[in-house]
Order: C-alpha cells, then sequence, then structure tokens
C-alpha cells in the first residue's frame, strides 16, 4: 500500500497550513468562540473558496470527488488550528449523510448549497439517556395525511444552533432499542413546533439541545429508505469519527511542538529544564503515542469508504479508542510539563486539551469503542 500523499493533496495541505497560521491566530480564536455565533461566517466562505466544503461529493453535484484521506488531511490542520467553524457537522457527517442516502432530488437540491458553502446542516440524532447507543431512538414520527409529525427531544447536536436544515431521525416503527423501524428527516431550521437552545460546550464549540413537539413534514421530507435509516447513518458517524481521529492527531502535534518548545526556553537551576534525562523521557513518549495514533488515524481513513460495514466498523472503533487513549496521555503529560501555565485559559495548551477530551467523548469514548472492538473480534 502506497501512504505518499498525491501532489493535490500536498498542496491542499500547505494551503491549509498557510491559512492557520495566517487568518486562525490563538487569539483570534479565543474571540470566535465568545462571540454570539461561536464561528466566523467569513471563515467559512473561505473554506468554500478553497473548496473544503466541496471535497466529498460528486463531480455533477458541484463537489470534487475527495476521499476519507481527504478529509482526514483537512481535519488535521483543523485541530492544529483548533477551527471552530461546523466543518464536522455539515460537511463531514451531514453531507455524506445526504451523498449516500438522499434521493435525486434531495442530493441536487442540498449537495451543492453545501458545496458552496449557502447551507450548513447537522444530524440531531443522539438522544437524553441514550448515550453512545446509536439505535436507541425514542423520537416518533407519526403519518398525518401525506406527510409526518414529529415528536421528541435530541441532545448534544453538534452545531445544530448555525443549522439552516436539520437531519432528524424518529422511530416510524419497531420498539425504541431495535435496529429497524428508523426513519431520517430533513427538517428546516424555522419549522413551527421546532425549539433549539444553543450552547457552549466546554472546549469552546457549539451544541444544541433540540425538542419537537409535533412538527410536521411532507412526504418528500424521508431521507432514504422508510424503516432502515440506520445503516446510513452508522456510515456517516464512522466518516465524523475517521475526520475526529484526525483532528485529535493534529492537536497531539501541536501540543507535541508547544511542549518541546516550552522545554526549551523555561530555565531551572541556571539551565533549559529540556536538559533533565527524566523530562526528554517523556518528550519522546509523546511524540511515540502521536505517531502511533496517527497510524490509526490514517487506517480509520482508508476504511471509512469500505464498503463492508463490519470491516470498517471495526477498524473506526479501533481507531477511535487507540486515540483516545494515547491523545489523552499525550494532553495530560503536555499539561504536566507546563506546571501551572498549562491549565490557564490564556495558553492554548488548556484549550487543545479540552478539545482533545471533547474528541474523545463525541461518537462514543474510549472505553465504548473498545467495547465494541472486543465484541466484533468475538463475533468473528
Amino acid at each position: 500500500m502506497d501512504f505518499n500523499y498525491t501532489d493535490e493533496q500536498n498542496a491542499l495541505r500547505d494551503t491549509l497550513a498557510r491559512f492557520i497560521a495566517k487568518d486562525y491566530g490563538f487569539e483570534q480564536r479565543r474571540a470566535l468562540a465568545k462571540s454570539d455565533e461561536g464561528f466566523s461566517r467569513d471563515h467559512w466562505k473561505q473554506f468554500a473558496e478553497l473548496g473544503l466544503t466541496a471535497l466529498p461529493f460528486p463531480d455533477n453535484l458541484g463537489g470534487l470527488g475527495g476521499n476519507a484521506v481527504d478529509t482526514m488531511l483537512v481535519m488535521e490542520a483543523f485541530g492544529r488550528g483548533l477551527v471552530l467553524e461546523p466543518y464536522l457537522a455539515t460537511v463531514v457527517v451531514a453531507g455524506h449523510l445526504v451523498r449516500d442516502a438522499g434521493s435525486d432530488a434531495q442530493k441536487e437540491a442540498l449537495l451543492p448549497s453545501i458545496a458552496g458553502g449557502e447551507l450548513m446542516m447537522a444530524l440531531a440524532h443522539f438522544e437524553p439517556g441514550g448515550r453512545y447507543k446509536v439505535s436507541r431512538v425514542d423520537t416518533a414520527a407519526k403519518p398525518k395525511g401525506d406527510g409526518w409529525t414529529l415528536s421528541g427531544a435530541k441532545g448534544v447536536v453538534l452545531s445544530g444552533g448555525a443549522a439552516g436544515k436539520l437531519l432528524v431521525s424518529a422511530r416510524t416503527s419497531h420498539e425504541p432499542r431495535d435496529e429497524d423501524g428508523i426513519s431520517l428527516f430533513l427538517v428546516e431550521r424555522n419549522a413551527p413546533g421546532l425549539t433549539v437552545r444553543s450552547y457552549m460546550t466546554q472546549d469552546g464549540g457549539r451544541a444544541a439541545e433540540i425538542r419537537l413537539n409535533d412538527v410536521a413534514v411532507a412526504a418528500d421530507a424521508l431521507v432514504g429508505t422508510q424503516h432502515a435509516a440506520l445503516p446510513a447513518i452508522e456510515r456517516a458517524l464512522d466518516y465524523g469519527i475517521a475526520a475526529l481521529c484526525a483532528e485529535a492527531v493534529g492537536i497531539m502535534t501541536a501540543l507535541n511542538e508547544a511542549t518541546l518548545e516550552y522545554l526549551k526556553t523555561r530555565k531551572q537551576f541556571g539551565q533549559p529544564i529540556g536538559r533533565f534525562q527524566a523530562l526528554q523521557h517523556r518528550m519522546v513518549d509523546m511524540v511515540i503515542a502521536t505517531e502511533q495514533a496517527r497510524s490509526m488515524a490514517t487506517l480509520a481513513a482508508v476504511k471509512a469508504d469500505a464498503p463492508n460495514a463490519a470491516e470498517r466498523r471495526r477498524a473506526i472503533s479501533a481507531a477511535k479508542a487507540y486515540v483516545g487513549q494515547q491523545a489523552r496521555f499525550v494532553g495530560q503529560q503536555a499539561v504536566q510539563l507546563h506546571g501551572g501555565m498549562g491549565v490557564v485559559d490564556e495558553l492554548n495548551v488548556s484549550h487543545y486539551f479540552k478539545r482533545l477530551t471533547m474528541i474523545n467523548m463525541t461518537f462514543g469514548d474510549a472505553d465504548h469503542h473498545l467495547g465494541l472492538f472486543s465484541d466484533m473480534i468475538l463475533a468473528a
């Protein structure tokens, strides 16, 4: 297998590195996190101009025909910059879901708008009390006339407050924990009966609590096959997990660089603390952990496009579990090696660590995916 990047991928990496260095400084990012929306729409327009919002979509729908490895490069760069814009929610998760499950009319209506930077979307799937169980859906969809009415609640919807349209999962048959009977619906942000409460998460990002009270949708709002949306949702979440693994690697790399620079400049007993052998060993362990995590993130990206669902899920869960463990190690070491400064808001190290913590908990933490992986091994 060839692990070298293409010329186009190397050019993409260089372009993103320049953007992060020039337009996404740490103080700029802190200001954006405290703004009303929590991100910059000007930056979102820049993403569209650079082709980032069009990356994974087909050429005939305004996209660039990219794959999960291309997305990995984008997310790794976004990790280094702690990018706040809803790229994961809109392009990676919701965009892939429309691409893979939507009707031709839905794809033609939505994907060019996402690719052009005109539309932001979010997947409203997980519910209070459901933990990480993807098949746990209590929200109900009942037939009404030629359409449906949706009632229920969704929790921690990533970037839900910024979304112009929501993809909402709801149960159209079977029991709340059954894998069958789940359908997916397209819901307008301003639909009557829909309530969205947006809030800041601990890493400076945004999520939302959503309530649906007899929200009426037309028949053509159904996305994919009725009663059988779960496989498409799982695949979209797998794309999201692979992207999060890449973002974590970008953060871990940035933490290593910041920690190494601190060890070179912070002095004790008349010399840089980086000369102390014990600290050198800890720094080496951080670098090794990061490179091992990079290998697993690459595996996740390669397998994200695999047609075999079992093979894909096994690789994705393995990567999420391992990257989560190594990210926690690197984050803790970085904070400790910076001493008391490692936890202050004015230093980017604390923000990197917070984001790593959120990445670990998003779409299933390390313990959850370790359990899934072991179950799949036993089943095989």
